[in-house]
């Protein structure tokens, strides 16, 4: 059963990402705050949930939500700034365009960067614990995945309506047949395992 509240700040938002270990696409944050009454049994980490199911919650959430926001930082950045900084980035995004402001803020992971003086805390499984960060996790990969999706359209070849761009056998072996494209993160390891 995952938590409603970490904190005792009225607004409290929860941000995660998803696609930090992929070879191509972007990294995608969301945010969002809940208000302090809801009730979603169906709510986990979206690693846990299927995808019929995160497909099924994604509307719930956007409807229950008093405010939600994502964010997808694309692989020039990813490769310009990293990935760890543009996953934090691509989290504060998704923040500031947060209405109401947060009054506090509850991440994912054990790395962050303050969003102007908003107090915040980092919550290692935080995806597992609390709603917010849940919430947000399920964004995250739903949007992304709807984005990885959109571009296999341009690439087939890659098949990134299966693998979403994640390092599998078959989207390395993809890569050394035709080499990597615009979408591909440039810094990363794209061949090698």
């Amino acid at each position: 059963m995952l938590n409603l509240r970490f904190s005792e700040f009225e607004f409290e938002c929860g941000t995660d990402e998803a696609g930090r270990g992929c070879l191509a696409g972007p990294v995608t944050a969301a945010a969002v705050l809940l208000p302090n009454d809801l009730d979603l049994d169906l709510l986990n980490d979206s690693k846990q949930l299927s995808e019929k199911t995160r497909s099924k919650l994604r509307p719930i959430i956007e409807e229950l939500a008093l405010s939600f926001s994502v964010t997808h930082l694309e692989p020039k950045i990813i490769d310009e700034i990293n990935i760890l900084n543009a996953s934090i980035k691509a989290m504060q995004e998704s923040i500031i365009k947060l209405n109401p402001t947060p009054t506090y803020i509850i991440v994912d992971g054990n790395r962050f960067n303050p969003v102007g003086n908003i107090p915040f805390s980092t919550i290692v499984k935080g995806d597992s614990k609390y709603m917010s960060i849940a919430a947000a996790s399920v964004l995250a990969k739903t949007y992304r995945d709807a984005y990885m999706d959109r571009i296999h359209e341009e690439f087939p070849m890659y098949n990134w309506k299966q693998n979403k761009g994640y390092p599998t056998k078959e989207h390395r072996a993809a890569i050394k047949k035709y080499g990597p494209c615009k979408y591909h993160r440039m810094t990363f390891k794209l061949l090698e395992g």
